[in-house]
């Protein structure tokens, strides 16, 4: 097809799907003429996987070719591939050096190490955790750090079915897609179901309290509860 067609095929603009070449995050079509080149259903692929990891991961351009330059290597384990991609949409990364931090990334090896997980403490997801700790300890909820293990082993069936969608894939392209939509997605749907439970939850346990009745579950008790 022609870069008009691939453009309203994967809905990129033309000049988009042109500076993408330039930076190589998309790879050149094959010249048909000394100004024209024919691109294919790869290079449709590739603009939607470069929308999914900038528009719903958040990524820059320059991370962005941190995850191609993983996908495009053939020595690359799919394991380190899948790292790459994971570690670039990790949203959030510790909090200011100093006591608390260090108790905070403490805990969180000491976490890592009695749940058995083989996972880096002192990586992004474990800065981040670390950095989760510290600001509930700031903001006086310390006690909710004594809830670790409980969502830790909350977790760990996530992380597996996660991993049981990204197992479908064959492609390391699909593979690459299904940590971004497993991660970035699949977060937003966790925390929307965790809020329903929380409804659920504070219903059950406070119904009939207040003016609301039931209702009232939907209210004050849920955002107590961090929904």
């Amino acid at each position: 097809m022609r870069i008009g067609e691939l453009s309203r095929r994967s809905g990129v603009p033309v000049p988009t799907i042109k500076f993408y070449v330039r930076e190589g995050l998309l790879p050149a079509g094959q010249l048909t003429s000394p100004n024209q080149a024919s691109y294919d259903s790869g290079h449709e692929r590739r603009l939607r996987l470069i929308r999914a990891l900038l528009d719903i991961g958040g990524l820059s351009l320059a991370a962005i070719g941190d995850v191609l330059r993983a996908v495009e290597d053939p020595e690359q384990p799919v394991h380190k591939v899948l790292g790459v991609a994971a570690k670039r949409l990790t949203p959030l990364q510790g909090g200011e050096p100093g006591p608390e931090l260090d108790d905070a990334r403490e805990e969180v090896a000491e976490l890592v190490e009695r749940r058995g997980w083989r996972a880096e403490a002192h990586g992004p997801a474990g800065e981040c955790l670390a950095g989760v700790i510290v600001a509930l300890r700031r903001a006086g909820h310390g006690g909710f750090v004594e809830l670790l293990d409980d969502y830790a082993a909350a977790a760990e069936p996530v992380a597996r079915a996660d991993l049981d969608y990204v197992g479908r894939r064959v492609a390391r392209e699909d593979l690459v897609e299904g940590v971004v939509v497993g991660t970035v997605l699949g977060e937003a749907m966790f925390s929307a179901l965790r809020r329903l439970a929380h409804v659920d939850a504070s219903s059950r346990a406070y119904d009939g309290e207040g003016e609301g009745g039931p209702g009232g579950g939907d209210g004050a008790a849920v955002h107590a509860a961090g929904g």
